[in-house]
């Protein structure tokens, strides 16, 4: 039977993500528009966004947050580009955009003492091969496979490089060690369901003094100089941003930070994410035509929620346009890498009714194409 409920908010994406509960931009506080973001209303603006991400996420003392250009890859790529070459490299990839990463620094830094350590979707690397000598960069929840790291237990609290962790659509989301971690990336229109092109950039006391004493061999963009006259620039990290920001898009991210403390802050947001999952995963276990696409079930996201179907790839992007004309789930195909299927955001914007609204209609699409 064609079910009768639908979703009050269809979107599923996992990025561009669903705007947060309630959200309108009538609500947002726009007294920065038109305004330069070097004036004294815009570097309050930034530099609040940069406090109340730090508060927000508990971060530990000493701790820098900031503001830079292009998203999450921008912070990725830049701290990068920034502080690799110093010491060996071990990079760890599972999915497409921690292999991205690791193409990065083979074939534009062209870093000679670098090891990969590399699985296909659905698995992890085996992370205890992490030097804690080495520079470690790897993602720490798979966006496009769906398979995130359990724990940071293969971490040395004894390291002596630098750990980087791209956590764009985990942070707000998992539980992230901080002390473990020595650079984090993300950027808002993941977890917290913000507006693109804006990254941010978690320092940790570890990685200034990196940058602060290395001089990488090679030319750094603009965009990407996080030091002058080998100090850093503190005021990336107090409002005053390499390029120009969006006002608008630092509004709306305000707005979702105001959101995360008015539902109890960041255990809530967590709680809430790992809830969605559990409904997606009581369906699972009683359907047996669908599957986490993470081997492990410590290694599923709660985010980025894959799944695999017993479809072939033409009936499953057949299922993904029905549910769409339905207007019951918009963008849940998987990642064009990926293998085909499903991939359904969790994160805390997305309301629980709205995933058990949609389950019956996966089961109905499904018969829908299987036939």
């Amino acid at each position: 039977m064609k079910p009768t409920t639908k979703p009050n908010n269809p979107n599923f994406s996992s990025g561009p993500c669903s705007k947060r509960p309630g959200y309108s931009v009538e609500n947002l506080q726009l007294d920065t528009l038109g305004r330069s973001h070097r004036s004294s209303i815009g570097k309050q603006a930034l530099g609040k966004a940069c406090e109340q991400t730090a508060k927000v996420l508990g971060l530990p003392e000493g701790y820098r947050v900031g503001v830079v250009p292009a998203s999450d890859t921008g912070a990725v790529e830049m701290i990068m580009w920034s502080v690799l070459g110093a010491r060996p490299v071990d990079i760890f990839a599972w999915e497409s955009f921690g292999r991205g990463w690791l193409t990065d620094a083979v074939k534009q830094l062209k870093l000679d003492d670098l090891n990969s350590y590399t699985a296909d979707y659905g698995l992890l690397p085996d992370l205890t091969q992490a030097n804690p000598d080495h520079d470690c960069v790897f993602t720490w929840n798979g966006t496009t496979s769906g398979v995130k790291v359990p724990n940071a237990d293969w971490i040395s609290d004894d390291r002596t490089g630098l750990t980087i962790c791209d956590a764009t659509s985990a942070v707000f989301a998992m539980d992230m060690p901080w002390e473990k971690l020595d650079v984090v990336t993300y950027s808002w229109q993941k977890v917290l369901g913000g507006e693109g092109a804006h990254g941010m950039l978690i320092l940790s006391p570890r990685a200034v003094e990196r940058l602060e004493s290395y001089n990488p061999p090679w030319p750094l963009p603009k965009i990407f100089r996080l030091t002058k006259a080998g100090k850093l620039i503190e005021g990336i990290f107090r409002g005053a941003t390499i390029n120009t920001p969006s006002m608008l898009c630092v509004a709306d991210y305000l707005d979702a930070l105001d959101w995360v403390e008015s539902i109890g802050g960041l255990s809530a947001a967590i709680a809430k994410s790992e809830s969605n999952l559990a409904t997606i995963k009581g369906f699972v276990d009683s359907h047996s035509w669908i599957d986490f696409l993470a081997q492990e079930p410590q290694q599923v996201s709660n985010t980025s929620v894959c799944l695999s179907l017993d479809l072939e790839a033409d009936q499953v992007k057949q299922m993904v346009s029905l549910l769409a004309q339905e207007s019951v789930a918009f963008d849940i195909g998987a990642y064009r890498d990926a293998p085909a299927g499903l991939r359904i955001w969790c994160g805390a914007t997305v309301e629980q009714s709205d995933l058990e609204a949609l389950l019956p209609w996966l089961e109905w699409a499904y018969n829908q194409v299987a036939q």
